[in-house]
């Protein structure tokens, strides 16, 4: 069976995707993938075979500043989401999917676009959870823009349609997910990057700090974690991305800059993450069990750390409350809390239990199959 795998080029749109791709490879079958010309490349490094498809989100956001420079932020996302990124998805997808004949198409979820493509060529499509569902208000707002992806009956949601792999386990769950008609559970599974492990010392608790990787630039906001963290009694590893470590200046002898690091190795060694809120760590985190203090600084980020925050599970600083004062106050607390680490212990349990990516594989292969 040929998989056809269809997101936007950046690692937070492409990475959920990995372990359900290799599953499927692991089995025996043929995995595509079709992303922006600008990550073919990234992507095949880890070794799939990859097609230029559809334009960036950073694209998209530029074109639809140009239509309409004074947009408010929901207008933007609607014209970005419900128009600029499907409609160029859809072009290049046409012409893409005759000749790479998959037998099915899974698309991240903010990657509509390959949604309508796969059924106007017949091709049985799935979504897959990357982050948290459009807020309900936002959606109302975006469905009359969105009338041009589906066919009547239109799907509760209309970014996620009728099946959808949820990664999300109970303890966060996403209430607008479970509205979707089929939902193939995934346990959120990490896999590293082959980059080397930093050498940091034994002896005292890792805290593992970043911000992704595309909210790396709020340097201010790096900077004062680095300040609150280093005065605990921990070793602190600070991963950046893609962004110049030199930026944070001169760090204290117990903090550690990194690029890229192997992040399921990290989280296996930590007992804090200190984080931007990412769907990734975010799930990462709590299958290690660790808890969590949460700096969001866009997109879903902010529903992240209200969810972790209100399940118990950690913390949340925002704005102006990211101060080093704040942070080491808040790590303090969260590395001695053991009820916040009950919490995250438990979520790490419930996840251990959700179906690995190779029993979706075969349930997906099933659904084509009696299609």
């Amino acid at each position: 069976m040929r998989f056809l795998f269809s997101c936007r080029p950046g690692y937070g749109h492409f990475f959920p995707l990995v372990p359900l791709a290799r599953a499927a490879g692991d089995a025996g079958h043929e995995v595509v993938f079709a992303t922006g010309e600008g990550f073919v490349d990234r992507v095949r490094e880890l070794g799939f075979e990859a097609h230029a498809s559809g334009i960036s989100i950073q694209e998209a956001e530029a074109e639809a500043r140009r239509r309409d420079p004074d947009a408010e932020v929901p207008a933007l996302l609607i014209s970005m989401f419900t128009d600029l990124v499907p409609r160029a998805t859809v072009a290049d997808l046409t012409d893409l999917l005759p000749r790479v004949k998959p037998d099915l198409v899974i698309y991240e979820q903010s990657d509509v676009g390959a949604a309508k493509a796969a059924r106007e060529a017949g091709i049985p499509v799935v979504s897959h959870v990357i982050g948290r569902s459009m807020p309900p208000a936002i959606m109302a707002m975006a469905a009359p823009h969105m009338e041009w992806l589906w066919d009547e009956p239109r799907p509760a949601d209309l970014m996620l349609g009728d099946v959808v792999v949820d990664l999300w386990p109970d303890t966060v769950r996403d209430p607008e997910v479970v509205k979707v008609p089929t939902v193939l559970r995934q346990r959120p599974t990490a896999f590293d990057l082959d980059v080397p492990m930093p050498a940091v010392k034994a002896g005292k608790p890792l805290v593992y700090l970043t911000l992704g990787t595309v909210s790396y630039g709020a340097t201010e906001v790096l900077k004062a974690a680095v300040d609150g963290l280093a005065r605990l009694p921990v070793e602190v590893l600070v991963a950046v991305g893609p962004g110049d470590p030199a930026l944070l200046g001169d760090v204290p002898e117990n903090v550690t800059v990194a690029n890229f690091v192997p992040q399921a190795t990290v989280l296996g060694q930590a007992g804090l993450v200190v984080h931007h809120g990412g769907t990734g760590t975010t799930l990462g985190a709590l299958a290690a069990g660790l808890p969590q203090l949460v700096l969001p600084q866009g997109a879903d980020q902010f529903v992240n750390a209200d969810a972790l925050a209100g399940a118990g599970a950690g913390a949340k600083l925002v704005g102006p409350e990211v101060t080093a004062d704040a942070v080491e106050a808040a790590a303090r607390r969260l590395l001695d809390d053991a009820a916040v680490r009950q919490v995250a212990l438990a979520a790490a349990a419930e996840i251990a239990e959700m179906p690995d990516p190779a029993a979706v594989v075969q349930r997906l292969i099933e659904r084509v199959a009696a299609s």
